[in-house]
């Protein structure tokens, strides 16, 4: 058969196994859907929770996007916690985690900030902030162990592909694996997939662009590098910056142009590299295709020149690649409030906040734009869609225009807006409302009680 004569093809009609049923489904098991999941559950919800991979964490564990990053503003008290901090606080005695006391939080003296100055996010406008770097590996266990703890019904290697909507409700989720297609179904959806891909696919209105140049409309495939002399190589590239930019100067043109930045781990012998490959779609293939081929070759060309030329890496060896695409912004839901730029410059409180997030100005590499000043307060509604029913998005894909988007998608950004949909999905789901009719205030208390913080928010 000449398959380029094959425009459509009409699947046949089956009938697929419900495996199981519960109160609230998550599909997704990154930073947003993991807390949904663990937040529903500890909350009384029978919840089951869906993950393409074979391990939880998406970008903060797959993807090696290993911070948690600006969870304050520079002042002495941080403005994202509940499970973030719970994650750092299980990763500490492990000795999988970097961060700074709280006593430093807010600090501009000189001896803190040379401590800290040499790992990204944390000195920002010459002060310390709530940034932390984690172990990937060490957080696939922490991340395991609450989801056991909690009762969850998990399924791993399994991609969630479609919603089961009837008369406007989404009443479960269609997920394939090797066990074949099957179905589950629950009484709260929420989607933690980060695209968006079950609101989408049960016909929600999203919009999907990003600007030329913004953060979010990059990608990346990360790696790090073992058996590094970390501080020697900072040393180096303190006292011998122009040297030292000039040699960046010749890898990019070695990579075709990519820009690759070594930033620190959680360990002296272990850098992390990111970078940029700009212009492309989180969803579609052929890019993530693309991202995958091509970084690996710049990694090895990367590793190749450092060992070659920088100083603390003449024995690095390459460690790991990310198991998955960085993907840094894609669909985004249009949903009861679209939270905006006019939000964010004025900082507005709505009064259903569930997450006061830090913006943050001059910070290094691609980070926030924004007055330093100014905090995000996101609405409860930016999690709702407009007219279908049974539905939370716990991810980057919550309602907001590019430009907000691209300033509050990040990791423990997801995890605030997981922990609030999971919370409000128990809520609702006990007491026989639709998600889009949980009391805000009721909400607001449960997760302050739960060590969720929302500063400058009146809660009746």
């Amino acid at each position: 058969m000449d398959n380029t004569m094959i425009k459509t093809i009409t699947e046949p009609a089956s009938d697929i196994n419900v495996c199981h049923e519960a109160d609230v489904v998550v599909v997704g098991g990154g930073p947003g859907g993991h807390s949904a999941a663990v937040a529903a559950a500890r909350n009384g919800a029978r919840t089951a929770l869906i993950e393409r991979y074979g391990h939880l964490g998406g970008m903060a564990t797959g993807g090696l996007v290993i911070q948690l990053l600006l969870m304050s503003d520079g002042s002495s008290e941080p403005q994202i916690a509940g499970l973030s901090q719970e994650w750092i606080d299980r990763l500490d005695p492990l000795g999988g985690v970097l961060v700074p006391k709280m006593a430093e939080l807010g600090s501009s003296d000189e001896s803190i900030v040379f401590r800290w100055k040499r790992v990204l996010f944390v000195v920002v406008g010459g002060r310390v902030r709530l940034t932390a770097t984690v172990d990937p590996e060490l957080l696939k266990c922490v991340l395991n162990d609450m989801v056991e703890e909690a009762g969850i019904k998990l399924y791993l290697h399994s991609w969630g592909t479609r919603a089961i909507v009837e008369s406007g409700i989404i009443k479960g989720v269609i997920f394939e694996s090797k066990s074949g297609r099957q179905a589950v179904l629950g009484k709260v959806i929420i989607d933690g997939t980060g695209d968006g891909d079950i609101m989408a696919s049960a016909g929600i209105d999203f919009e999907d662009s990003f600007a030329p140049g913004m953060r979010a409309s990059n990608m990346a495939l990360v790696w790090r590098f073992g058996n590094v002399d970390f501080n020697r190589f900072c040393e180096y590239q303190e006292t011998n910056r122009s040297q030292y930019n000039q040699l960046m100067a010749d890898l990019r043109k070695d990579t075709g142009g990519i820009h690759v930045i070594p930033i620190a781990s959680s360990r002296d012998d272990v850098v992390w590299f990111n970078n940029r490959l700009p212009e492309l779609n989180a969803a579609n293939v052929e890019h993530l295709t693309q991202v995958e081929v091509r970084m690996r070759k710049v990694m090895r060309i990367t590793h190749d020149f450092f060992t070659k030329n920088i100083p603390g890496f003449e024995k690095a060896f390459i460690l790991d690649s990310a198991s998955q695409v960085g993907t840094r912004g894609g669909r985004r839901m249009v949903g009861e409030y679209v939270y905006n730029q006019d939000d964010l410059a004025s900082g507005v409180i709505h009064e259903d906040t569930i997450a006061v997030l830090p913006s943050t100005k001059g910070s290094p590499l691609d980070g926030p734009p924004g007055n330093e000043s100014v905090r995000g307060y996101i609405p409860y509604r930016s999690l709702l869609p407009r007219e279908v029913d049974g539905l939370l998005v716990s991810c980057r894909a919550f309602s907001s225009d590019m430009a907000t988007n691209d300033t509050f998608n990040w990791i423990p950004h997801c995890i605030a807006f997981g922990e609030a949909a999971g919370t409000a999905a128990a809520i609702a789901v006990k007491n026989g409302l639709k998600p889009r009719e949980v009391n805000y205030s009721t909400l607001q208390k449960r997760l302050l009680s739960q060590g969720a913080i929302l500063p400058g928010v009146n809660v009746t």
